[in-house]
């Protein structure tokens, strides 16, 4: 028995019995999810215990968990920051302002910072493009960048991560039997 099925049992159980039978391949979402909460990302382990739970081919569940950008393959900080550099976030700006947001993090794309707090990951469209230069954090949306709004945030963060540690992962939608239904 594997991490994820040591720790959240029950959940797993729950998630599995929201659809009909030979159909459990559908919770593959809130099975990751719980997966990352387990094991902190998706590790090779986790992707592995994943699909022998839904009786999926490993493939199958790391092109699930690669669709998304709230599902993380590697240790991050504890805000990830998902900055949007699409084309057309970079007409509005983006790819000049992404030098800005690294320098106040702390670290380039695909990096986390010296004090494990921010991780840096570029991203393909978050749908704000009218909003642009903009980012996502953890789950909520940074829209309309300036370099101040930016050193604004940067203290906040670091502020209440002195106060209260970002839990890791960062997102999952809060603790696991707080998670809403598939659809609910």
């Amino acid at each position: 028995m594997g991490t994820l099925q040591t720790t959240f049992p029950a959940e797993i159980q729950a998630a599995i019995a929201n659809y009909p039978p030979g159909r459990q391949a559908s919770a593959v979402l809130r099975l990751l999810y719980l997966a990352q909460a387990a094991y902190g990302h998706l590790t090779p382990e986790a992707i592995d215990e994943v699909s022998g739970i839904l009786h999926m081919d490993p493939t199958q569940v790391r092109g699930v968990a690669g669709f998304y950008t709230l599902f993380l393959e590697h240790p991050h900080g504890g805000y990830v920051v998902q900055y949007c550099n699409d084309l057309p976030c970079a007409l509005r700006g983006a790819d000049d302002f992404l030098p800005v947001v690294a320098e106040k993090l702390g670290c380039r794309p695909g990096e986390t910072s010296a004090d494990g707090l921010f991780t840096l990951e570029c991203v393909m469209c978050l749908a704000a493009c009218d909003h642009a230069p903009m980012m996502q954090v953890n789950l909520e949306y940074v829209l309309d960048l300036t370099p101040e709004k930016l050193d604004a945030l940067v203290a906040e963060w670091r502020a209440k991560a002195a106060a209260n540690p970002p839990r890791r992962p960062p997102f999952g939608f809060g603790p696991p039997s707080e998670m809403a239904a598939p659809h609910g």
